[in-house]
């Protein structure tokens, strides 16, 4: 099996794994929560505006956490559905994001720091204690107990992918608080015990790349290897970072980079692809792709022998926005306005949105919003039409909904945590440049970096 073959089968079993929370309900749902917001229906400002639109995606993973760890649930549905019993179940990648939103939240005093810090001593001790495979966390995990909740029958152990993006927002707050008070500098060395902890050559498999799982009772029977390019990037990065368990250089450029074949020669709407996108390599992937390893890891000025990576993102985010603009099916709803095709509830379950190939009629927020960086001027317009013309139909508590259709009349209540929790810190980034500034500031991202051949010149 290839990998892009792999790349698909692992998207239909995670399909398999979410369709059943997501199929209830499809059709236009009202409710006494999306009628009590409160939501302001004008700002001062632009800056104002996205101040309010971060503060309230940020309350996922502050008001919304799991109670006993003080992380992300996997997904709040504000109908109160949950057909797999699963509301205390947590995400370890969404957390990560989540907690860079925590970061982003104290810098910018929506959230105390001394609570901020409180609940992140929290976060680190129960890390510390729950499941752990060779130091690496499974993909959810059911919050009370700490145990690994399986993904999948065979997917029931170490998730290397999830717990890199875990490790990401951590290490971010690391690097916030290392130089701060006595309570901030034990919690830094609290985070860094548990990154020297996870042993990133064991999911070598004694081979030149990295494997996603590895199970207790399978081994390595998901035999997914990473190979570039779609959203794992700051998986390779942070493993040839580690200052306890390093994996050599050739891993990232045989395995990852496929000996050079992750490059490509593929153009969308005059903007150049750059590198080959796995199961998508006429339009790009989902635009979780240009997120997820990018909370922390800067593409602005990022460059390797295989791409510059702020091209990569910025290109496909452009595609992205332009297909829906030409909404080349038809779809009711699409616009330079209202764009975004990512991964996330669907009219029919749970599926990676992409340009053309898999394009269901569905608009997914996060999409425009986390690529605040790449095209802020498309990404604001987004946002002032998902907040100004959907109103009350896509805004609740903890912000825009997942996802929506309005081809099939389809608005569900419902939140998922890898999609809340990118929005807060990519706006941020392009605000600021805080996260990006702090992971990079990181002295085993800076050798990291070097080690793979990467340059990187702050902009």
């Amino acid at each position: 099996m290839n990998n892009l073959t792999k790349l698909f089968t692992y998207l239909s079993i995670a399909t398999i794994a979410l369709l059943a929370v997501s199929c209830l309900n499809n059709k236009a749902t009202d409710s006494s929560e999306t009628q009590s917001t409160g939501r302001p229906t004008s700002f001062a400002s632009d800056d104002e505006f996205l101040d309010f639109i971060q503060k309230t995606h940020i309350n996922y993973m502050w008001e919304g956490a799991e109670k006993t760890s003080g992380l992300a649930p996997e997904r709040i549905h504000m109908d109160s559905v949950y057909p797999e019993n699963d509301a205390d179940v947590i995400t370890t990648g969404g957390s990560g994001f989540g907690i860079a939103g925590l970061i982003v939240g104290i810098e910018r005093e929506f959230i105390p720091r001394a609570e901020g810090v409180i609940r992140l001593h929290k976060i680190a001790d129960y890390l510390a204690k729950a499941d752990r495979f060779h130091g690496v966390w499974s993909h959810w995990i059911y919050g009370p107990t700490g145990k690994a909740k399986p993904f999948s029958k065979k997917d029931n152990g170490g998730d290397l992918v999830e717990s890199a993006f875990l490790i990401q927002g951590l290490l971010i707050a690391r690097e916030y608080f290392k130089n701060g008070n006595e309570t901030e500098k034990e919690l830094a060395a609290k985070i860094d015990k548990l990154w020297r902890e996870m042993d990133w050559t064991w999911y070598l498999n004694n081979k030149n790349v990295l494997y996603w799982h590895w199970s207790p009772e399978y081994e390595w029977e998901m035999n997914f290897p990473l190979e570039g390019y779609n959203e794992c990037l700051i998986t390779y990065i942070l493993a040839a970072s580690s200052p306890t368990h390093t994996i050599p250089a050739s891993a990232y450029h045989q395995g990852w980079a496929r000996g050079g074949a992750i490059k490509s020669d593929k153009t969308a709407y005059n903007f150049p692809l750059v590198v080959k996108h796995n199961g998508a390599e006429e339009y790009g992937g989902p635009l979780f792709w240009a997120h997820y390893s990018y909370i922390g890891l800067s593409p602005k000025g990022l460059k390797d022998q295989y791409a510059d990576y702020w091209e990569v993102n910025k290109n496909q985010a452009l595609i992205n926005y332009n297909y829906c603009k030409q909404n080349p099916k038809g779809f009711k709803g699409y616009s330079e306005d209202c764009w975004g095709l990512t991964a996330s509830y669907t009219v029919d379950g749970y599926t990676a949105h992409t340009p053309m190939k898999n394009d269901k009629g569905v608009i997914t927020p996060t999409a425009a919003l986390s690529s605040f960086p790449y095209t802020p001027e498309q990404s604001m317009r987004a946002l002032k039409y998902f907040y100004n013309e959907m109103g009350e139909k896509l805004w609740g508590k903890y912000g825009f909904y997942d996802a929506f259709s309005i081809q099939d009349n389809w608005y569900p209540i419902r939140y998922l945590a890898i999609d809340q929790l990118t929005i807060a810190p990519m706006i941020e980034n392009y605000r600021t440049g805080l996260l990006w500034n702090l992971f990079m500031g990181a002295p085993e991202i800076q050798e990291g970096l070097k080690k793979l051949g990467f340059t990187y010149q702050p902009q």
